[in-house]
Order: C-alpha cells, then sequence, then structure tokens
C-alpha cells in the first residue's frame, strides 16, 4: 500500500495525492460498516489497482487530527486570517471574532495583513503590534507588490491550511501570489467565496507545493458567537491565558471583580483594545443569554 491524502471526494470516487501522483478510488465497504465516510483532509493508504489509469483502492484512514465541519475537511492544522490595510479598512471586531472562531476549533492561526502598498501612513502597524503583543503570528504583505509572499510561503509549508477573512481583501490574490500555476483554480475560487455567493458543495485540497494544502473554502460561514457561553470567552483570547489562575475568585469574569489578575495586565501584556473588546462581546454574550 501507499500513503496519500484525499484531495477531492465526489460521488463516491475519492481522488488521494500520492508522491507518485493522484489516483481516482473506490473506499472499501468495511467502512461503510464501521459508519466512518472517508473525508477530504484525511490521510490514508491505498492500493493500486491499475498504474496505467491511475486507479485504486482505499484501504485503510489514519487517526484523525481534528475534523471541520464547514467545509467537511480533517487535519486542518492552520486558519489564515486574511484583512486588507485597507480598502477595506481593518475591522478589529470581525478579526477578533474570526479569532474567536478559529480558537474554538483549535486550530493555529496566522494573521496576515494585505494590501499594506497602499497604506501610506502605515496605520498597520500599529494593530500589528496589538495583535503580536496578544501572541499571534501577524505577516504585514501585498500580494500585489510581492511584499511578504516568501513568509507566508514559510507559513504554509507541510500543512493543510483554510484561508479566511471578509470579501475584498485580497484571498484568490494571496494564493495566486504563492501558488502561480493555481491562478485558473483561484479566479472560480474568488467567486465562491465572495459572502453570499458560497455555492461549493465539495471540499477541495489544492496543492501549493508538496505535502502542503489549502482548502478551497473559508469554512467560517457565520460570525456569531451566541453558542459560546460569556463565562468560556476568556479561554478565547490566549494572552489572558497565563493569568487566568492568579484571580482572588474563582469563575472572575475579569470585569467587575477586585483582585483579578487579567485586568492587572491589563495594558501591559494584555492590550487595552483587545481587553476592551473582550468586555464588550462578554456583554454582549449576557444580553444574548439573558434574551
Amino acid at each position: 500500500m501507499i500513503s496519500g491524502t484525499i484531495i477531492k471526494g465526489i460521488g463516491g470516487f475519492y481522488y488521494i495525492d500520492t508522491e507518485q501522483g493522484v489516483y481516482e478510488c473506490r473506499a472499501r465497504g468495511i467502512f461503510r460498516k464501521e459508519k466512518l465516510k472517508p473525508t477530504v483532509g484525511d490521510f490514508v493508504k491505498i492500493s493500486v489497482l491499475d498504474e496505467k489509469n491511475k486507479k485504486g483502492s482505499l484501504d485503510f484512514i489514519e487517526p484523525r487530527k481534528n475534523m471541520l465541519i464547514r467545509p467537511r475537511v480533517s487535519n486542518v492544522e492552520q486558519a489564515v486570517i486574511v484583512f486588507a490595510a485597507v480598502s477595506p479598512n481593518i475591522n478589529v471586531d470581525l478579526l477578533d471574532r474570526f479569532l474567536i472562531l478559529v480558537a474554538e476549533q483549535k486550530l493555529d492561526v496566522l494573521i496576515c495583513i494585505n494590501k499594506i502598498d497602499l497604506d501610506t501612513e502605515k496605520n498597520y502597524e500599529s494593530i500589528k503590534k496589538i495583535y503580536e503583543t496578544s501572541g499571534y503570528k501577524v505577516i504585514c504583505l501585498s500580494a500585489e507588490k510581492g511584499i511578504g509572499i516568501e513568509e507566508l510561503k514559510k507559513e504554509l509549508k507541510n500543512k493543510i491550511s483554510v484561508f479566511a477573512g471578509p470579501s475584498g481583501v485580497g484571498k484568490s490574490s494571496l494564493i495566486n501570489a504563492v501558488a502561480p500555476d493555481l491562478k485558473l483554480k483561484t479566479g472560480e475560487i474568488s467567486a465562491k467565496i465572495e459572502r453570499g455567493k458560497h455555492t461549493t458543495r465539495h471540499a477541495e485540497l489544492m496543492q501549493i507545493e508538496e505535502h502542503s494544502y489549502i482548502v478551497d473554502s473559508p469554512g467560517f460561514t457565520s460570525l456569531f458567537l451566541e453558542h459560546i457561553p460569556a463565562e468560556e470567552l476568556q479561554y478565547y483570547f490566549k494572552e489572558f491565558e497565563p493569568y487566568l489562575n492568579g484571580c482572588r475568585y474563582t469563575g472572575c469574569s475579569h470585569i467587575h471583580e477586585p483582585d483579578c489578575e487579567v485586568k492587572e495586565h491589563v495594558g501591559e501584556e494584555i492590550p487595552n483594545e483587545r481587553y476592551e473588546r473582550y468586555v464588550n462581546l462578554y456583554n454582549e454574550l449576557r444580553k444574548d443569554r439573558r434574551k
């Protein structure tokens, strides 16, 4: 048997990327008996039935690291959250919502600020500083000018990454920049991922280089957070993590209580702007829960 990754599944056929090429495979019946459905992103083993026509049998599925529901894809390791420095300007509230949803899925995260060549006043640098202080990796780049593209390529290497972000920020342009051979496909993706126009029924992995893939869908179709209890919100602000066990009161909300370790670090290790958005989101979630 040879090892590979499912990059697409349509009509009972699974397309497996291996070091010997892409094979079209049917899954063994044992998967149905075990109620295990092969999924894009699965690491698998196949038997080659017809080398000339690249046909095979999908025989074994490796244990999954994780599973996203929308899009349905397994073993995603990283979310690349893309915003633009200008046109449109960065909406930090929206960015924080993306980061919370990514944290909920337990994915690594990379923040990309695109179109920095258009921000002549370099306002993006203050935003970069806030999120780096909060513990995030931030890359400032320009798909148009080729700035930061090599650094982005390094962050995508040997991973399955899902791109997300609002429309108009240049997600497809960045994909074209890191993988020019995919240009025609990403033109199609650009149309698919516009808000309200997402029509992809099957998730697909696109290979940008060996062992490096991106998912053809942003996945995060809703940025509403009402399913997250207000008291759990603290766990999705990574800069809070070192201080959560230092508060005087168990169940501290880090808003009203005295002797709060989190509040003592606001303005230093915890940026004021991030803490203020935590408070606003906390109150929003409490209000939603009361309704």
